[in-house]
């Protein structure tokens, strides 16, 4: 597969994980995080902020890979 393409399409992969996972962590914290204590939710926000990277690592590592020779 050409380097642009596998970017373009990591691209857009990334996109779509980053909506989905913003949308999942929103409704979690709607539905359990709101009612609690402040540093829950601190603590909650803090995570959540931070895992998004989680799934998109493999993402980025697999367009970073170098170009296969078609020999």
């Amino acid at each position: 597969m050409p380097v642009k393409l596998r970017k373009f399409l990591g691209m857009v992969a990334i996109l779509v994980i980053m909506v989905v996972y913003a949308f999942i962590s929103m409704m979690v914290a709607v539905r359990y995080v709101l009612d609690t204590p402040h540093w829950v939710q601190l603590l909650y926000f803090l995570i959540a902020g931070m895992a998004w990277a989680l799934p998109v690592m493999p993402v980025i590592r697999w367009m970073q890979r170098p170009a296969q020779d078609a020999t």
